[in-house]
């Protein structure tokens, strides 16, 4: 998109007009958006098409964008999107209030609903940002991790959420536990958002040597739907097939991060919180300094209804890596018997989004992912 309108073939007023139409014709069904902007945007894209008719490049001319609805801590994402040229078409739902584990999409006019099946929800807590990107409103929609808020809905909506390592990105959040970042429905606007936001260039993920991985279906403590794990064990098996990995056996095994998850989120000294962070820090050091990447289900479950997951932890395999701050990436695996999509964790070294990067696109390419029947 913004390469068409850096070269002047299709007018930001135009993709903007068509993100518009695409978002009125679906969304009275899922409901991703509490709050749209349509004449704001159309005037923000009028802006970007006269500064590249000037001769400005922005990075992302021209590009529809949705934005989490916590504006606060949404605030500096979405203004640096906006200045490489994102136009803003509205906020999108999270869950009201606090619920346990963020899974809620609310707006005024009901829940959101999975692109997929409208009686599953399509995960939180940005579950609006990963409804949209699914549905085609838009290509992009920020978000933020404290749990996993990235990663489970991108992996039930059947698209890319990336984590990046903590603190990289500025985020609103004492406990240190959230990180910003976007749900995109190719690895390539994720590698691109990720340039625009860390000002670097990430380039087109992809290629060179094969990387050192390790599988864990569990983690060593999470109950996992075995359907979940064998989808996302056959995607690891096909990134080893294209000879994108070479897998190494070894046994994972944290302990439940659960404690210290509440405890930082709390604000609380819990010695036994502590000594449970520091067993799974000596493990997660020691396993990085073997492999480069570990992998796993990026949730234990498929998508529940809209009346919650019952006893099930959507967040255990996603919420360790808050805690220890380590990049992490949801990418499609597959779909299940139930024709819902299953997500493929990939978790790296601080510091290691291009990795992540890189084996997410092996995937991508081996394995592209179909996009919901709207």
């Amino acid at each position: 998109m913004a390469a068409l309108v850096l070269r002047r073939e299709v007018s930001a007023v135009e993709l903007v007009t068509a993100a518009l139409a695409r978002l009125e014709a679906v969304d009275a069904r899922l409901r991703a958006f509490t709050r749209t902007w349509p004449e704001r945007a159309l005037e923000s894209a009028r802006a970007v098409d006269r500064s590249v008719a000037r001769g400005a490049r922005p990075p992302l001319a021209g590009v529809p964008i949705g934005v989490k609805a916590w504006a606060r801590s949404q605030a500096a994402q979405t203004g640096r999107l906006e200045r490489a040229g994102c136009v803003v078409l509205g906020s999108t739902s999270v869950p009201l209030g606090h619920t346990d584990w963020q899974t809620w999409g609310h707006t005024d006019r009901g829940p959101t609903v999975n692109p997929w099946r409208s009686d599953r929800t399509p995960g939180g807590s940005s579950a609006g940002s990963a409804a949209a990107v699914a549905a085609g409103i838009v290509p992009l929609a920020t978000g933020s991790d404290g749990a996993g808020s990235l990663r489970i809905p991108a992996a039930w909506c059947g698209v890319v959420g990336l984590k990046p390592t903590n603190r990289r990105l500025p985020a609103a959040d004492r406990a240190g536990l959230a990180a910003l970042g976007a749900v995109t429905g190719t690895v390539r606007d994720a590698a691109l958002h990720l340039s625009v936001m860390l000002d670097e260039d990430f380039g087109v993920p992809g290629g060179g040597r094969p990387v050192r991985a390790v599988w864990s279906a569990s983690l060593g403590f999470a109950g996992v739907d075995a359907e979940q794990a064998a989808i996302a064990r056959a995607a690891v098996g096909r990134l080893e097939e294209a000879g994108a990995i070479t897998l190494r056996p070894r046994d994972v095994r944290l302990l439940n991060p659960e404690p210290v998850w509440r405890s930082l989120r709390a604000g609380e000294a819990d010695p036994d919180a502590r000594s449970v962070r520091e067993a799974n820090d000596e493990g997660l050091a020691a396993l990085f300094g073997e492999a480069e990447v570990l992998l796993t289900p990026a949730t234990p479950t498929p998508p529940h209804g809209h009346q919650g997951p019952g006893e099930a932890m959507t967040v255990d395999l996603t919420w360790a890596f808050n805690v220890s701050g380590h990049p992490a990436v949801s990418v499609p695996a597959g779909l299940s018997a139930a024709g819902l999509p299953v997500g493929l964790q990939a978790v790296a070294a601080h510091g290691g989004e291009a990795l992540l990067l890189r084996v997410a696109a092996a995937l991508e390419a081996v394995a592209p992912a179909p996009r919901p029947p709207l």
